[in-house]
């Protein structure tokens, strides 16, 4: 692998790689990405909500069936992008995953019953699997290996601003039109905007990863992680097998748990708590707006400072922003805990995604990014599943002090099993150390295609 402070390399056709050098289409899919979110954004707020209120359903198992929803069809949708991405080129998934976005906002408006939203949920599961994923992976292929940690927090900064900003949108149109339809309006225009953006300007990536894939070896040396694996072995590396995969895979789920928890009960206990919509969309607005803004300065310092003592420390501040909102009362002291638990989401969040980068061979990257963002999340269907038992039989603040607990077990596993994976910072990639020579140039018939998998 390169020194990270060699300049990046260039290809036959010019192709560089670097934020500098891709700054067009870098800031581009921030862009695209922030419509992403903002898809997203357009339920945090309102659909709890609109539950209770229009639909009379009580049972927080219920209602929290729409995140059930969204979290298992984008976990699995996660996968199926990094493959097709793989195997296809970025841009033809992204594309796609706007083309299931653009029924969501008019299911919402029109639903008569809470079938539909679920069904709107499904679509919108799909879009954010495939257009999330995308962007992700097509970021981390225009930067290479110098940079990572920052491309991703300013990837996640975009897109989960734009969640809390839309969050925020819809719960003061709320107040004062009421919960449907006019909350609902702005994402015809997101998803109008995205998929024009990603039709007309958005360049695939293809020539990028064969570039970095003449230049890379992985940073740990892991015999394991070289350039041909099939979908099986890769999804065992991905899932358990491999120590730093398998800790950025189970701190994801937990911290997605954590969000699928935070985002079916927060509102209703808030309400419960006495506060009013304008109030509940402030504290639904501070929590991803801190993870997203934040986010530009935590990716760029897990390049400096290392992946594992952000991981430890997000996961441990997430745990505590938890019990600090379940023990609270009253707007101040949620707003406080809200904000801690954006800023733990924040320190982890972009940092987990360069974790897998950095250990991923550029061939089956996309593969593994998508692996990983299948368990993560799944954390948002399990987390909307436990919390809507635990709420049922114990209480709303039983259910968000079983989560500050298990995000507490999350990072004692990242702090006593999970290696470092920053190059020149990795067991076995000494800082100073000699890199290995390059693998052989794509144009050797032995060499494999970067956008096939091998059997």
């Amino acid at each position: 692998m390169r020194r990270p402070d060699t300049p990046p390399p260039m290809g036959d056709t010019g192709v560089r790689l670097g934020l500098t050098e891709n700054w067009k289409q870098f800031w581009l899919l921030v862009l695209v990405n922030a419509f992403v979110g903002a898809m997203v954004g357009l339920e945090r707020t309102v659909l709890p909500l609109i539950a209770e209120e229009e639909f009379g359903m009580v049972a927080r198992r219920a209602i929290l069936s729409f995140i059930v929803t969204f979290g298992f069809v984008k976990a699995g949708t996660n996968y199926f992008a990094g493959r097709l991405g793989d195997l296809f080129g970025r841009k033809k998934v992204l594309l796609a995953g706007w083309l299931f976005g653009i029924p969501v906002p008019f299911l919402l408006i029109w639903a008569p019953s809470w079938s539909w939203i679920v069904v709107a949920n499904v679509l919108l599961g799909v879009n954010q699997g495939l257009a999330w994923s995308t962007t992700v992976i097509m970021k981390i292929d225009l930067v290479g290996p110098r940079a990572r940690g920052l491309a991703m927090g300013l990837n996640e900064f975009a897109g989960y601003l734009a969640v809390a900003l839309a969050a925020l949108g819809t719960g003061w149109v709320a107040e004062i039109f009421g919960l449907r339809p006019e909350p609902f309006y702005m994402g015809i225009g997101f998803v109008a905007f995205g998929l024009g953006l990603t039709l007309l300007f958005v360049q695939d990536t293809a020539a990028h990863v064969a570039l970095e894939a003449r230049h890379h070896t992985g940073p740990l040396q892991d015999p394991r992680l070289g350039a041909r694996l099939g979908g099986r072995e890769l999804f065992a590396l991905a899932s358990w097998r491999h120590p730093a995969l398998f800790g950025s895979s189970q701190a994801g789920m937990v911290t997605n748990f954590k969000d699928g928890l935070a985002w079916g009960l927060f509102p209703l206990f808030f309400a419960a708590g006495g506060l009013s919509l304008g109030q509940i969309g402030i504290l639904t607005f501070i929590y991803p707006a801190l993870w997203g803004i934040l986010q530009i300065w935590t990716g760029g310092l897990s390049d400096r400072l290392g992946r594992k003592p952000l991981l430890v420390g997000g996961m441990l501040l997430q745990g505590m922003a938890l019990f600090l909102v379940a023990a609270g009362g009253g707007f101040p002291v949620w707003f406080v805990g809200s904000a801690l638990l954006g800023a733990g989401t924040a320190l982890v969040y972009p940092t987990l995604l360069a974790s897998v980068a950095d250990v991923a061979h550029p061939t089956w990257r996309g593969s593994a990014v998508g692996v990983y963002r299948l368990w993560r999340d799944s954390g948002y269907a399990f987390g909307a599943i436990v919390a809507g038992v635990l709420a049922d039989g114990f209480g709303i603040r039983s259910a968000i002090l079983a989560g500050g607990a298990l995000a507490l077990l999350s990072g004692a596993l990242v702090w006593l099993r999970m290696p470092e994976t920053l190059p020149g910072r990795g067991p076995s990639h000494p800082s100073g150390s000699t890199p290995p020579p390059d693998p052989p140039s794509p144009a050797d018939p032995a060499a494999p295609s970067p956008h096939r998998m091998h059997p």
